[in-house]
């Protein structure tokens, strides 16, 4: 893809998330690319929603962030509402949504604009509500302490909510790219909770939270609270209670057209609803909240086919048990792929395959 605008979130607290934008804008000038810097603030102003820092950009058709993967998932949204697609530039201590490092940074756009880069698509979450989502007076100023203004929260999509949608809740618009969360407001108080799958009551819970994740959020919040590992290639909704009181504490991963609902019970407290970590609004007793596939994709721009286990593997720190032998770190024949096996995802050949071990002895 040729890139006509370039948009750029970048971490204005990392030196070398400032260097590598530098880099960008760099890049940009020097091929005649408007180049605009998104999701920024300064002292009190508020932040902008998705579609404002589209609109005030002029729809970037390319987003680079610098950062770690709070940064990306920044971009990402501005991204995936806009259309653009989506490269993160690591300057975090994890990256594992990140593409490329600080010093990769000219070629990987060299790559995109030139037509050499693969786009790989990502399910994303929406929402409808019981009403509006709103944030209570004065919870903007305890969050910002140290940190910036949280986003606004979010509108009510254009052109919907008509009478003859009565019922099924007022479409909101944002996307979530790793997962919607509902936590318990008020340290003193469990969130009491219905979660609903397809309709259907699965289970009421006392719990610090429950999480609504994408696969690609399977291993963030969800991760840390005990949720599996989904591959990012799976369209599905992953649905895991935090510190539920009741003995069905297992995550549930529900078909991508099987909505997971949560509504607040009459005796819980104030639940805090947060998208990719940040706060979007606070449910009263009463309100509800379902999350479902949003009809737009998050678009990755990707320099070479993702090893996504292999990134697993070494983002975790994966160790092997001692009681086993050694496994070899890859395992791909160089030897065509046969017809029957040709529709499955497979890595590339690795640069210096390993000789095969002979039919019978020497």
């Amino acid at each position: 893809m040729a890139v006509n605008r370039l948009g750029m979130v970048v971490h204005q607290a990392r030196p070398t998330a400032v260097a590598a934008a530098r880099t960008a804008r760099a890049w940009a000038a020097a091929r005649g690319i408007a180049c605009f810097e998104l999701d920024v603030w300064r002292g009190d102003q508020p932040r902008r929603s998705a579609q404002e820092e589209s609109e005030a950009a002029g729809h970037p058709d390319l987003i680079v962030t610098f950062g770690g993967d709070g940064t990306f998932l920044r971009g990402a949204r501005l991204a995936a509402r806009n259309g653009a697609a989506a490269l993160g530039v690591n300057v975090g201590r994890v990256g594992f949504l990140t593409e490329i490092s600080v010093d990769q940074v000219e070629d990987a756009l060299n790559a995109v604009h030139e037509g050499r880069a693969t786009i790989e698509e990502r399910m994303l979450l929406t929402l409808r509500a019981s009403r509006p989502l709103e944030m209570p007076e004065g919870m903007e100023a305890l969050l910002r302490y140290g940190r910036g203004p949280v986003p606004p929260p979010p509108k009510v999509r254009p052109g919907r909510g008509g009478p003859e949608e009565a019922g099924w809740g007022i479409p909101l618009d944002v996307n979530a790219v790793n997962d919607v969360v509902f936590e318990k407001l008020a340290r003193d108080r469990q969130a009491g909770l219905g979660v609903y799958v397809s309709a259907q009551l699965l289970a009421s819970y006392s719990a610090d939270a429950i999480i609504v994740a994408t696969p690609t959020g399977s291993t963030a919040y969800s991760f840390a609270a005990g949720g599996p590992v989904v591959s990012p290639y799976l369209d599905a909704v992953v649905f895991t209670p935090v510190a539920p009181h009741i003995a069905f504490d297992r995550t549930v991963v529900a078909a991508v057209d099987e909505p997971v609902a949560v509504r607040v019970l009459p005796t819980s407290g104030q639940v805090a609803v947060s998208l990719d970590g940040q706060l979007r609004g606070v449910l009263n007793p009463g309100d509800w909240v379902a999350a479902y596939r949003a009809p737009v994709r998050l678009r990755l721009v990707r320099l070479a086919p993702t090893q996504f286990y292999h990134r697993l593997r070494d983002r975790f720190r994966l160790a092997d048990s001692p009681a086993t032998d050694t496994a070899p770190p890859f395992y791909r024949p160089s030897s065509p792929i046969p017809p029957d096996l040709a529709h499955l995802r497979l890595p590339p050949v690795p640069d210096d395959p390993p000789e095969p071990e002979p039919d019978g002895p020497c």
